[in-house]
């Protein structure tokens, strides 16, 4: 009996472990020296899987991202809604990780709703070029909006950008940016900004919704894409002070387009848009 009851407690642990686990495991790797965007090393995006076990669904994964909004796939539905947000000001932080740059927001009071869930706004990060393309057009940058659950449920709002006018949001970045240019893992206030500058209220019921993953290791499966059909406006300065502000000596970070493998792609549109 005696053993019995350890062995049902050793069980417990692992199990509880594991449970413990897992919302950590759906995060992107803060450090993100283990891999690169260079298609043609062996730590390049079609080897990220073999890095380490736990990035296995980097090339394993059924569900990956980004894709193709090709239009001749998407479903046309109207019945998605408005996208329900609230965002709020909120002390925030920039953090060079070595091929982004991603912006913490600490206060939690801002979030997305689907389908009665709650996610939490936690941080932003960017790609140049865009990782989503639409029609296999990739435009010149995207804006990961990345949100999660107490549980580890994550959702990500992409915004496509082509480049022209600045962004507003990375005008009032530009100083900090340079700031922490000089070595990965620095990270520095920014004091009280708000997510409501990047307007996602401008249109809020034109948008693609998709299950995908992480577009970075560990390639995390299951997570709720909503991509804008808008495109935003951002400066060729502002695209390239992201890029050379990690000095990963490469052009781009943005993933290559992964297999749709029959998965449903719906484009939201009100019902008077559809005519």
């Amino acid at each position: 009996m005696e053993k019995l009851a350890k062995h049902v407690l050793i069980c417990g642990l692992l199990t509880s472990l594991v449970w413990l686990s897992y919302p950590v495991m759906a995060q992107e790797v803060e450090d993100e020296s283990e891999f690169n965007y260079d298609v043609h090393s062996e730590r390049g995006p079609f080897h990220w899987g073999e890095i380490r076990p736990e990035w296995r669904m980097c090339n394993n994964g059924s569900m990956q991202s980004p894709i193709d909004l090709l239009n001749e796939r998407v479903q046309i539905v109207s019945h998605l809604g408005m996208l329900q947000i609230n965002y709020q000001p909120s002390n925030a932080t920039i953090k060079n990780r070595g091929h982004d740059i991603k912006m913490e927001w600490l206060a939690n009071t801002s979030y997305l709703q689907i389908n009665g869930t709650q996610y939490v706004l936690k941080q932003f990060h960017w790609h140049s070029p865009s990782e989503h393309t639409i029609d296999g057009k990739r435009l010149d940058l995207e804006l990961h909006m990345v949100h999660e659950t107490p549980s580890g449920k994550t959702a990500v709002i992409g915004i496509l950008y082509k480049a022209g006018k600045p962004d507003p949001l990375l005008s009032l970045l530009t100083n900090h940016l340079e700031a922490i240019s000089n070595s990965t893992g620095e990270e520095t206030e920014v004091g009280v900004m708000d997510p409501s500058l990047v307007k996602i209220g401008t249109n809020r019921t034109l948008y693609y919704r998709y299950i995908g993953s992480l577009t970075t290791p560990p390639c995390t499966e299951n997570i709720t894409w909503t991509i804008l059909r808008e495109v935003r406006s951002v400066s060729r300065e502002q695209i390239k002070l992201l890029r050379d502000a990690v000095h990963d000596d490469s052009e781009a970070n943005a993933r290559p387009l992964q297999p749709i493998n029959n998965r449903l792609v719906q484009l939201n549109k009100p019902k008077e848009d559809q005519r």
